[in-house]
């Protein structure tokens, strides 16, 4: 089991480098599901073993200029307390009605996950205005806006173990004028703080499986500085498209919908296309522009 659990860690480190989503939504199910971990301990392993590799995405994600510091600094002075909340909640829970509340939640945020992919898959395939590369000056409502973010989304993540990305990714894209590459650099940076406090929440309830944490992170630490690579080089358009089949893929999974499995890599494997023709139409119009140049150049004299 040690080697399957640190080829998860890489495929879904990948995929957390690339789009800051996918990491809980995905992991804590696959523990459940397919490794038979315990869901208090597959929840609370998760969330310490994304603790450790996000902080590796968040320190590359802040070399390449792709964070919001002060942003994320905002989220997170609501979202620390919040997580210790929910961690609290988690265990009274637990030991008082079981884990079934926990699926109750599993449902509810499954069908918000879908809901919110859809959504901006919608919005992707319909048009989509660049973000400015000017930089992005907080102003009391964005200050307002972000504790009010780190509030609901702190308990979630303390509940859960899902939401550092597929919540806090998707509002800071919906809500703030950022370019799809910071919202992935600001989003893993503020979660790799708020998954410390959560996690060593987790660890003191006794809720962490610190071997299988070490296997993930085998795998994942590679596997988040491989994506946030390739997050710099991605147009706007094709990263929406791979935030999109993540969402619903996390939300199909978390609903347990029939074939749950075939439909996730279904919804993967379709959004993987779409992220490839995109790109394809770009290096063509990138080609097309070139050649227009250089043509242009020849004529004059």
């Amino acid at each position: 089991m040690d080697w399957q659990l640190a080829l998860s860690g890489l495929l879904i480190g990948t995929l957390v480098g690339l789009t800051g989503m996918g990491g809980g939504s995905l992991m804590t199910p696959l523990l459940i599901f397919a490794f038979g971990f315990n869901p208090s301990v597959a929840i609370g392993t998760d969330i310490f073993h994304g603790a450790a590799f996000k902080t590796v995405g968040a320190i590359r994600h802040r070399t390449l200029g792709t964070v919001h510091a002060r942003l994320s600094g905002w989220m997170f002075l609501a979202s620390a307390p919040m997580s210790l909340v929910g961690v609290a909640v988690a265990t009274w829970v637990k030991n008082r009605y079981g884990d079934d509340t926990g699926d109750l939640l599993g449902v509810i945020l499954g069908g918000a996950l879908v809901l919110g992919g859809l959504g901006l898959l919608a919005k992707s395939a319909i048009g989509h205005t660049e973000r400015p590369d000017a930089p992005f000056l907080l102003e009391n409502k964005h200050r307002w806006a972000a504790v009010t973010i780190g509030f609901f989304g702190g308990l979630i993540v303390g509940l859960t173990s899902v939401g550092t990305g597929v919540f806090f990714g998707l509002t800071l894209l919906v809500l703030f004028p950022l370019r799809t590459a910071i919202v992935v650099g600001t989003d893993i940076f503020h979660a790799a703080a708020l998954l410390w406090v959560a996690g060593m929440g987790h660890f003191v309830a006794g809720n962490v499986d610190l071997g299988a944490a070490g296997w993930l992170l085998l795998g994942s630490v590679p596997g988040v500085l491989i994506g946030s690579q390739f997050t710099v080089r991605l147009p706007d358009k094709a990263l929406r498209l791979a935030l999109s089949s993540v969402l619903v893929a996390s939300g199909a999974k978390l609903l347990e919908v029939p074939a749950a499995n075939a439909v996730v890599i279904a919804v993967l494997a379709a959004g993987a296309v779409a992220v490839a023709w995109t790109l394809v139409g770009a290096s063509r119009a990138s080609a097309r522009a070139a050649a227009a140049e250089g043509t242009t150049r020849t004529d004059v004299p």
